[in-house]
């Protein structure tokens, strides 16, 4: 039986753990090869490991997604090695929180540098193979799907900057959505809410005690179930076109 991504390529950035990984692992059981970016090269070899070890097609690319021209040589990587580029998941993401009168610039800067400027990197180096692909590939389509939040629906206190990134690129997805309509390229969104990954560990103890407290008794989202959505979009028929998809823990309040 034909797998509804063979003979395709995706490059899913924050490749290294969660989110991303898991992303990684069901568009490679869908039948596509993947090429993997994130800063954590070891993370990655082994997930290219594991891949390729179950029969799959992996590639790892190193890059930090806020460096333009490491993202740019991580897009060109993929090509060259897979030959070709039908889908982006852009999911690289960062989480910080804190009272605006007392957050460090430099979160804010980071929040901006990671959940914005990567986003928006990784999209334009893509286009130009995207297009491409759409045009020659017997599916006649090709997908950018970028993993938002609940956050870029609903702002909230201690979480204001983050929401800026997350209603950002919310925005800049509708707008080349209309751009790439005659293109045959999809834009698409998943919005998230609380899912058990790693992004919480990088956040300060007062932070993460706020967070723990906010979903204590919740049953959170698995990386697994936001992989899903993401496959749902890419795997439909070209006449069909799923730009936004809303998943939160079912015990989510916001």
């Amino acid at each position: 039986m034909t797998t509804p991504l063979a003979g395709t390529v995706a490059l899913v950035t924050g490749a290294s753990s969660g989110i991303g990984a898991a992303t990684a692992r069901a568009l490679v059981a869908e039948g596509a090869a993947v090429a993997l970016l994130a800063r954590r090269a070891e993370r990655l070899d082994g997930l290219r490991a594991e891949i390729e070890a179950a029969g799959g097609t992996a590639v790892a690319t190193p890059a930090d997604v806020t460096d333009p021209d490491q993202v740019a040589a991580a897009v060109v990587t993929t090509v060259e090695t897979l030959g070709r580029l039908d889908t982006l998941v852009n999911n690289a993401g960062l989480l910080r929180m804190g009272a605006a009168a007392e957050a460090p610039v430099k979160d804010w800067d980071d929040l901006v540098s990671v959940n914005v400027n990567g986003v928006l990197y990784a999209t334009r180096m893509a286009l130009p193979h995207l297009i491409a692909a759409a045009a020659d590939s017997p599916r006649g389509v090709a997908d950018i799907v970028t993993i938002s939040s609940t956050g870029g629906r609903v702002a909230r206190p201690n979480t204001a900057v983050y929401s800026l990134t997350k209603f950002g690129v919310n925005a800049f997805s509708e707008g080349i959505r209309q751009e790439l309509i005659g293109k045959r390229v999809r834009v698409g969104l998943v919005e998230p809410g609380t899912v058990h990954t790693e992004i919480a560990e990088h956040l300060s103890s007062e932070a993460r005690a706020a967070q723990e407290k906010t979903t204590a008794g919740m049953v959170k989202l698995r990386p697994e179930d936001i992989a899903d959505a993401v496959v749902y979009m890419v795997t439909r028929d070209r006449r069909v076109a799923v730009n936004e998809m809303l998943v939160r823990a079912a015990e989510q309040t916001w």
